[in-house]
């Protein structure tokens, strides 16, 4: 900065300090009320442009320090060289004698804080600061995640080992049962033997007594006989116990195990329960560039030709319900149904059949996926837009808006939605904050989606399509009521094409992204009676249709 901004620049020169009130760019120094008063009516000066020394102060301090005077010869800046990129004043010139491209400054200056580079400038720095959010959110998702994939696999370890614990439980048991009967079986048999070999003994026993007898009482005869006899039977029992000697009766019996390899694993050879491990997954983080984002569309238009889209009709869901005015598709293929009448939502897996329902909603109309398993719902009839979460099955919170409202679409953390009389409105999820986008008054039952710098909405009372850009500023409209009758719902796939439903003539047909050109993709023949509303799915290229009265109808587009 040349000056010193909290010093009055004229008093200074004259050897008397006053503060400044007032800052003068043309003349590079601070005024006092007393010089501004003069500043602000002399001839020479009194078509400068002053600020406020407080709102001055608030400038960047790299602005501050930026002098609009030559510090080589302190000669105000009155040209611009283009070659050399820098201004020059009078005295400048001498060194930029061969430059052309010299330029009155205050023709490059002129309107130069409403021109397109300031323009750029500003959505620069808010796409810069919007890449930086959704990077942010990106990696506060991750951290998230992350804790609660440790909490699922503790769960699923817990599990694991309740698990294995109730299996060798149960074989703890049946081995023993095993072991138990073993034992038994064996030991029946040894009983039975103990019981043979118990009487043997007793009939034995009896021998020894009767020849202790007869070798004192019987005569000579009586133990020549006898002992005949006896021999004959001491025969029957060597036999016996030859028998038994010769058999496996005499075995000696044990019990023992051997424990199951897959057992001795675990206890010697598993060293630890499982293995952690981190991968790391390339995200695919959509960093929004206005150029490459421009120049994808471009690149894009010509693979995405609407003459050689073909639909195929993946299922047909019965969604039980009547004046469907919103459908969209949420994470996992699942697909949502907004019911005005009957002031429902219904969720529908993947398979076609029903998940969960919510009732008594206040005002459904249009709904839109916007993130964190949580959809927003216009009302329609009120003035308020609900945020519901769809995991738990609640509400969540309640935008308050300044207008009734119906179609709308998520971008970039706001919702955009149809205000009837006030038209296309914008309003942020962080602060409330409500922009207008449009003034363009809309029919009640107007819808609206987006496509890079467009927008896109249709208008329900006079048949129409029209494309615009965030100012408001009308790029083309479509209106040809041979094809297009009473429009409702819409929406764009990847290369911008519009998908549009047309309600009194049951159809869906798609325009292509310069409005030009229009080819009819479904029709009554397809199932369409009364069609209202519809959704693509950029993730899965899939089209999501829906009559007024319970048929929906999911195709994949190729």
């Amino acid at each position: 900065m040349a000056s010193n901004w909290s010093k009055c620049g004229v008093c200074d020169y004259r050897q008397v300090t006053k503060p400044s009130v007032v800052w003068c760019s043309e003349c590079d120094e601070g005024l006092c009320r007393d010089c501004s008063e003069h500043h602000s009516i002399s001839k020479a000066s009194r078509n400068h442009e002053t600020v406020s020394i407080a709102e001055y102060k608030k400038l960047p301090k790299e602005i501050l320090q930026i002098a609009q005077f030559c510090k080589i010869h302190n000669e105000k800046y009155e040209l611009f060289c283009r070659k050399h990129d820098c201004p020059c004043c009078k005295k400048c010139v001498k060194t930029h004698n061969n430059c052309k491209d010299l330029t009155d400054i205050n023709e490059i200056t002129l309107n130069v804080k409403t021109s397109n580079a300031f323009y750029e400038i500003e959505q620069n720095v808010l796409e810069l600061a919007e890449n930086v959010r959704r990077i942010r959110t990106n990696r506060e998702d991750n951290l998230k995640s992350l804790e609660v994939k440790r909490r699922e696999i503790e769960a699923e370890i817990k599990q694991t080992r309740t698990k294995l614990n109730t299996r060798l439980d149960k074989l703890q048991d049946e081995i023993m049962k095993e072991l138990m009967a073993a034992e038994q079986t064996e030991s029946r048999k040894l009983q039975k033997l103990l019981s043979t070999l118990k009487t043997k003994e007793t009939e034995i026993t009896e021998y020894q007594t009767n020849i202790c007898n007869i070798k004192q009482h019987a005569s000579e005869l009586q133990t020549f006989l006898a002992i005949k006899h006896i021999e004959k039977d001491l025969k029957v029992q060597e036999k016996f116990i030859r028998s038994i000697t010769d058999s496996d009766a005499t075995n000696q019996v044990n019990i023992s195990y051997q424990v199951n390899k897959s057992l001795q694993q675990i206890t010697e050879s598993v060293q630890k329960f499982a293995e952690i491990s981190i991968s790391s997954v390339r995200c695919d983080l959509s960093i929004r560039k206005r150029k490459d984002r421009q120049a994808q569309i471009t690149v894009a238009l010509p693979t995405r030709n609407i003459d050689n889209l073909i639909l195929t009709l993946q299922k047909r869901i019965n969604t039980g319900s009547s004046n469907v005015r919103g459908c969209s598709m949420l994470p996992g293929g699942r697909m949502i149904f907004s019911s005005f009448t009957q002031k429902k939502i219904s969720v529908f897996k993947s398979d076609g059949s029903k998940d969960f329902e919510m009732n008594n909603a206040e005002g459904t109309f249009d709904l839109v996926f916007i993130g964190d398993d949580s959809i927003a719902v216009t009302s329609g009839c009120s003035k308020k837009i609900n945020i519901i979460d769809t995991k738990n099955n609640k509400l969540k919170k309640t935008l308050s808006v300044n207008s009734y409202n119906g179609g709308v679409v998520y971008k970039d953390g706001h919702l955009i939605y149809c205000g009837r009389e006030k038209g296309l409105q914008m309003v942020s999820l962080s602060d409330e904050s409500i922009t207008n986008v449009t003034n363009n008054k809309l029919s009640d039952l107007a819808y609206v989606t987006t496509f890079g710098d467009k927008l896109f909405y249709t208008n329900f009372d006079n048949h129409s399509v029209t494309c615009c850009d965030y100012h408001g500023n009308i790029l083309w409209t479509f209106c040809d009521t041979s094809v297009l009758m009473h429009p409702l719902g819409i929406s764009v796939d990847n290369g911008g094409n519009v998908f549009v439903v047309g309600r009194h003539t049951d159809n869906v047909i798609v325009i292509s992204p310069d409005g030009q050109r229009y080819r009819q993709l479904l029709s009554s023949e397809d199932g369409l009676n009364y069609p209202n509303v519809l959704h693509y799915d950029t993730s899965t290229n899939t089209l999501l249709v829906a009559n007024v009265v319970k048929a929906a109808f999911l195709f994949e587009v190729e």
